[in-house]
């Protein structure tokens, strides 16, 4: 089981109101700050973005991302459309995404320094 995760970003400023925005449509919100780090969740940090200053660009190539489990499709909609709003990119519409195992709705975005989060629900229909 995972605690929390951690995303490195280039300006903190800029990321906190990116990721308030976009996790907030999760149900997510700012619950520590500190100079050089700032803790979102819904009781205790659960994402925290810190601080590295002159950190490259996460190149597309990298292959890595973050996978969040959102409540319904709706919130994973808000998530795509929240990421967009506050400088995000999309790297995948909010859609049903079928398996060979689940069938599963997703939505893939793109941070300002190029990290990959998606936000996933399970419906039942």
């Amino acid at each position: 089981m995972i605690d929390h995760i951690s995303v490195g970003v280039s300006d903190l400023q800029r990321s906190a109101t990116f990721y308030e925005a976009t996790l907030g449509a999760i149900g997510l919100t700012r619950v520590v700050t500190r100079p050089r780090t700032i803790g979102f969740g819904k009781a205790y940090p659960e994402v925290w973005i810190n601080l590295r200053e002159g950190m490259p660009h996460v190149p597309p190539e990298s292959g890595v991302h973050i996978c969040l489990r959102a409540k319904t499709t709706a919130e994973v909609d808000a998530f795509h459309a929240a990421a967009l709003s506050a400088g995000g990119a999309s790297d995948g519409a909010p859609g049903i995404r079928p398996h060979d195992r689940v069938r599963y709705y997703a939505a893939f975005v793109v941070d300002p320094d190029g990290n990959r989060i998606e936000a996933v629900t399970f419906p039942a229909d």
